[in-house]
């Protein structure tokens, strides 16, 4: 800061720090004394300086001077409102360097910073779990309290994560998001997709370490998995009769019910095509259900 011509320079002795008036000095040097005679009467925090003190009281009276122009949100401080501001520019000034990923706020850097560091303040007092964010922390804690705070209308369930139950809406609105480039299949979640795209890539990445055979979605290979443990969990009610698989059970269930199952009758079409003198026969085979 640059004294204006004609004014008295009077620099603080702990610093250097320039000010051109007693009482700017005298505010100043609270920094090194530690005095804070402005006291909140709200909740008892003590303040240095009266204009951050009355930005303080804010918080308690609910003032909000500084009103975006291009939508309307209002904050407590100009600062606040800057930092808003840059949902509507793009601005994201915070560069991280290490992977050259921008944000829009110092303090979102810092927390994706951890990414890199592997640093993970917040800690679970209950299982010793530790988590990048405060806001990660208070989900998991949902785990051991049991809390579900976000309730579903249309059939009552509740979840104690935002996204699982965003998610859990889509069987009620239908919405699929997540599109397959290859057959324009949809799927309401990333990972149903992500499983689904194996038909298509072959990819098997579930391997089986008893006898290597491999397969491409988890729940596949532990069904596999059970003709070795031999393990049958799916019981049936009427005889007693246990099977590894539900679909077993369910084709068994009908020496009990007397259902017949729907079958496929199998005939052949034929028609011919003529084009330059040539003529070819063609073949269908057409399937049409009919119960045995």
């Amino acid at each position: 800061m640059k004294p204006s011509p004609g004014k008295d320079i009077i620099n603080c002795l702990d610093c250097g720090k320039i000010c051109t008036t007693k009482s700017s000095l005298k505010t100043h040097q609270r920094v090194h004394g530690g005095g804070k005679p402005h006291q909140c009467s709200d909740c008892g925090s003590s303040f240095s300086q009266l204009g951050i003190f009355k930005i303080h009281q804010r918080i308690h009276t609910g003032e909000k001077p500084y009103l975006c122009s291009d939508c309307g949100s209002s904050f407590a401080t100009k600062s606040h409102l800057k930092i808003h501001q840059r949902v509507h520019t793009g601005d994201k000034p915070h560069q991280c360097s290490d992977c050259g990923k921008s944000f829009n706020q110092r303090s979102n850097l810092k927390t994706h910073q951890r990414i890199h560091t592997g640093e993970k303040p917040h800690r679970c007092s209950d299982c010793g779990k530790s988590f990048t964010t405060q806001s990660a922390l208070r989900t998991h804690l949902r785990i051991h309290t049991g809390e579900k705070p976000y309730y579903c209308s249309d059939c009552g369930s509740s979840f104690g994560q935002l996204s699982t139950f965003q998610t859990h809406q889509r069987v009620h609105t239908g919405e699929k998001p997540h599109h397959c480039s290859d057959c324009e299949k949809t799927f309401t979640t990333q990972s149903d997709l992500n499983k689904h795209q194996h038909i298509h890539t072959g990819e098997k990445p579930y391997p089986c370490s008893d006898c290597g055979s491999s397969f491409s979605q988890l729940s596949a290979l532990k069904t596999h998995q059970r003709v070795h443990t031999g393990e049958k969990p799916h019981y049936c009610s009427e005889c007693g009769s246990s099977f590894s698989q539900l679909s077993i059970l369910n084709t068994h269930q009908r020496i009990h019910t007397g259902e017949k199952p729907v079958q496929k009758k199998q005939s052949v079409l034929t028609s011919t095509v003529s084009d330059g003198g040539i003529t070819c026969t063609l073949n269908y085979l057409t399937y049409n259900r009919m119960n045995v």
